[in-house]
């Protein structure tokens, strides 16, 4: 709503006339009645008198809603996290950014779409856009109190500095902002419970799992960027590899197993998909892949520990990752995923464990 449109409805609430508005803010009926029909603005010294005049607030007064902004706000993240990867994601993101430039984690987003994600960035991109990428990292670090974002922007820092050719000016950020392995929340958490209590082992087992979930996929990407090895070979080591802890997990029913599994096998898809592979070796592990994801979502169902280890992961993979990841693939509207859903037998794979 427009401060004129809200303007006539504050007052027709109030039961007054255009004449009688006007005689309080001592200027023309005429002028009211521009207000009203959105032709003029009230002048900057008379929004606080009108505030008053009415009873409201500045917000109030200027028909700004924060509720109302905010849920906008969400579900334009909402949206643009479910296509973060396509150009569709890119247009709801610079449009979110364009009507909200002062929203932390549109900022956020807006910053690392356009430095393209957070890892394999182009220097090139990075050095074109330091100066708006840098007042972004300004603004937060100023003014937002939520550590994810701040380290978001001092991550961002230190990118712009090793594109630059400044690396170790790059590292020393990540030495003294970010904490080590050892230092981490996780590990914290389990050392605050006394080693023979039920919170000691929750939160013990929680921890492997997410660690499992995170080595699993640094293995994946030794293996994937082993120069050595060919393409064909790395889509053979990811099933092979693949194979191997889901029958650990089949002869122990220990999840741990299932989450290497998991974790190492959404890895090797995603780089064989992504970086030039041929169909059928892309559906040979999507197929795994998503096995996987079948078992990890049954496990979870009867593990309270594994459930939580995806605690951080966004709502639609904690609500159920195995859908999450179907639907991701079938509703692919443009790049490498679109173009293999003209497949056949890539979309059998994805109706097979709908």
């Amino acid at each position: 709503m427009t401060i004129g449109a809200n303007i006539k409805r504050l007052r027709s609430a109030k039961n007054i006339t255009q004449e009688q508005l006007s005689v309080a803010m001592n200027v023309t009926c005429a002028a009211v009645s521009k207000w009203e029909r959105g032709e003029t603005y009230p002048d900057i010294t008379l929004l606080q008198p009108l505030a008053y005049f009415f009873e409201v607030t500045l917000d109030e007064l200027m028909g700004y809603d924060q509720k109302k902004v905010q849920a906008d706000i969400d579900e334009t993240i909402a949206l643009y996290r479910k296509h973060w990867k396509e150009r569709k994601g890119r247009e709801i993101i610079v449009k979110a950014y364009h009507n909200y430039p002062n929203d932390y984690w549109i900022m956020h987003y807006y910053m690392w779409n356009i430095a393209g994600d957070l890892a394999d960035n182009d220097p090139a991109v990075l050095v074109e856009h330091k100066d708006e990428f840098l007042s972004i990292c300004e603004k937060i670090l100023g003014g937002c109190t939520e550590d994810a974002l701040r380290l978001s922007a001092w991550n961002m820092r230190a990118k712009i500095l090793h594109a630059e050719g400044k690396t170790g000016e790059a590292l020393r950020i990540y030495q003294t902002k970010f904490a080590d392995w050892f230092t981490t929340s996780g590990q914290k958490t389990e050392q605050l419970f006394a080693k023979d209590t039920s919170e000691y082992y929750f939160h013990v087992r929680k921890n492997m799992y997410e660690l499992g979930d995170f080595a699993a996929d640094k293995f994946g990407r030794t293996v994937f960027f082993d120069p050595s090895l060919s393409m064909a070979e790395k889509t053979e080591r990811a099933i092979l590899y693949g194979d191997l802890m889901l029958n650990a997990y089949r002869e122990t029913k220990e999840a741990f197993f299932l989450t290497l599994a998991e974790s190492f096998l959404g890895r090797m898809e995603n780089d064989i998909c992504y970086r030039g592979e041929t169909d059928d070796q892309i559906i040979a592990v999507m197929d795994k892949n998503l096995y996987a994801k079948k078992l990890l979502e049954e496990a979870r169902e009867k593990n309270e520990p594994l459930n939580r280890a995806f605690d951080r992961y966004s709502e639609g993979v904690r609500q159920n990752i195995l859908k999450y990841n179907i639907d991701y693939r079938a509703d692919a509207t443009d790049g490498r995923r679109a173009e293999l859903l003209k497949n056949p037998e890539y979309r059998a794979v994805l109706d097979k464990y709908r």
